[in-house]
């Protein structure tokens, strides 16, 4: 019996150049039109094509739903939010870092699943030693950072004055961006010290005038 896969190796594979593997469906397709299956088979001695018409009626339909091919493994996904597959990296959303996930890979593309719901998905690489991040992945990563940010100026807003709090509530009703407010309060303590930054503010509650206004201390 002639060996099928032998006889695609060194027929159809051997010497064929591929751009990407989405390629190959239609230079197979070519091939067994032009040349597998018009040719005279080794032990049939007949047309592949004329035994095909042949066998065709008596063929069951295909599944309705496609074979899925993936290979699967559970992998863990590292501090840097990242699962690795053949020395390439890819991300998965920040809040999954350090989380068990279930890697599918296809011939052209990875999906990535915590518990039934996909978190990720990448175009599969053939190089090799790549980083590969979705820009959306970082996002909680960089909002969590950024409401450290926050949270820390305004606790150090905080300790300026007694009146801090005060001062912040009148900020919120008379300003659009109170915290880019703040954080020019903050640099001006550090230049001009805290205490100078505390009686400006009981000045802004006297006049009601919420504009900071620092004296320099005298020489």
């Amino acid at each position: 019996m002639e060996n099928g896969v032998g006889y695609v190796k060194k027929n159809l594979l051997n010497g064929l150049e591929l751009l990407e593997f989405n390629a190959i469906n239609p230079a197979a397709r070519a091939w067994l039109d032009t040349v597998a299956n018009v040719r005279i088979h080794g032990e049939t001695h007949k047309w592949p094509v004329d035994l095909f018409k042949q066998e065709q009626p008596h063929l069951k339909p295909l599944p309705s739903l496609p074979y899925d091919i993936a290979t699967i493994r559970t992998v863990r996904a590292s501090k840097q939010f990242r699962i690795t597959l053949e020395t390439n990296r890819y991300s998965v959303p920040a809040e999954y870092a350090s989380t068990p996930v279930t890697l599918k890979a296809y011939p052209d593309r990875l999906c990535i699943y915590h518990q039934e719901k996909r978190i990720a998905r990448h175009a599969r690489s053939y190089d090799r030693y790549q980083d590969i991040e979705d820009p959306d992945h970082p996002r909680a990563l960089l909002e969590q950072r950024r409401n450290a940010r926050e949270q820390k100026l305004l606790m150090r807003f905080m300790t300026l004055s007694p009146r801090a709090q005060d001062y912040y509530h009148e900020l919120e009703q008379r300003r659009c961006n109170p915290r880019h407010h703040l954080r020019k309060i903050v640099a001006l303590s550090d230049i001009y010290g805290a205490q100078a930054v505390a009686r400006a503010m009981e000045d802004a509650f006297t006049f009601q005038a919420f504009r900071l206004r620092v004296h320099r201390k005298p020489p």
